[in-house]
């Protein structure tokens, strides 16, 4: 299969470093799989951008001079691929694409399990890898799209025994850690955008992502409209992918907690129908307030100081002004 690789990154240099030495070695192993791979740089400062062009010469490298968020960054990625209306002329166009975060490592023959997953599988739109932590420990990696349980549980998790296990329920948007275990592709309603491999005649079906989420809940939104268009999505746990999660986000924790919200809400008014949109709002907004005591008591028990209980304060009026019509 001719396979393109989109990797969006924003100042993980040494991340995406291993990122890619693991997608390079995968394609060595794999003779029968060629692979454009595209780097996507969001105006990184820690020097990204000069050391992809050094040390992977191979990769296609796109420097952007301003952070576009992930969903406008694949996009770019796509476009160079040869996808969407602006797209850039190529002589062949790969049969599928991968979005790949930066923080990453691809796992031997995890690349070929995909691809061959949709090779034998006609309906497949696309598929999602099993990811595992830095540590070797399970991930989830495949969810149901969400729902008000799934909402409440995010915003109020259960501190009594034996929580861990609804919050690894289908309630709240989980698939049962056997499905992973058993080793056969199952058919889920989304994979997570860190590894999600796409049919090319599904994005020519469905379009590019949508730029209005800067970033969170566009593959969510992506694999909604593929469901929409008759193509079916499946998880592959036999293809293995170590997942450094949410190295790039952990940089601005305010600013992402508005971006998580505002996509979510965006998410909300696109496929929830009013009275659902309605109860979601009031539980975020419950919430919302419920994070304020919390960073109020924080900051009185001096765990948090002044500046960072503002900014968090700050963050958490945004969310609330997200819900107004």
């Amino acid at each position: 299969m001719n396979l393109g690789i989109i990797i969006v990154s924003y100042n993980v240099h040494d991340l995406l470093r291993q990122c890619l030495q693991s997608v390079f070695a995968e394609l060595e192993r794999s003779p029968a799989l060629r692979a454009t791979v595209v780097v996507v740089d969001n105006a990184s400062s820690d020097h990204s951008a000069s050391m992809v062009a050094a040390t992977f010469p191979q990769a296609r490298l796109i420097a952007s001079d301003e952070n576009m968020g992930f969903a406008a960054g694949n996009n770019r990625g796509l476009q160079a691929l040869g996808f969407g209306p602006a797209a850039k002329q190529m002589s062949r166009r790969p049969q599928a694409v991968l979005l790949l975060n930066p923080d990453t490592e691809i796992q031997p023959g995890a690349l070929v399990a995909m691809t061959d997953f949709l090779a034998r599988s006609s309906r497949a739109g696309g598929c999602g890898a099993r990811l595992n932590y830095a540590d070797g420990s399970f991930q989830h990696s495949a969810f149901h799209f969400p729902g008000l349980i799934q909402l409440v549980l995010d915003l109020f998790p259960p501190g009594f025994p034996g929580a861990r296990h609804l919050l690894n329920s289908s309630l709240n948007g989980r698939y049962a850690r056997a499905l992973y275990e058993g080793g056969q592709p199952f058919a889920i309603d989304f994979a997570l955008g860190a590894a999600l491999m796409v049919r090319a005649e599904v994005i020519d079906a469905v379009g590019l992502l949508d730029e209005g989420y800067f970033m969170y809940a566009e593959e969510m939104d992506w694999c909604q409209r593929m469901h929409a268009a008759g193509w079916q999505l499946s998880c592959v746990p036999t293809a293995h992918i170590t997942h450094h999660e949410g190295r790039s986000a952990r940089q601005f924790r305010s600013q992402m907690l508005v971006a998580l919200w505002r996509s979510r809400v965006r998410y909300y008014r696109r496929y929830y129908p009013a009275w659902k949109r309605a109860l979601a709002y009031r539980i975020i907004a419950r919430g919302m307030q419920r994070r304020r005591q919390q960073a109020l008591s924080a900051h009185q028990r001096q765990t948090i100081d002044d500046a960072t209980l503002q900014g968090y304060l700050q963050a958490v009026d945004s969310v609330l002004s997200l819900l107004k019509p």
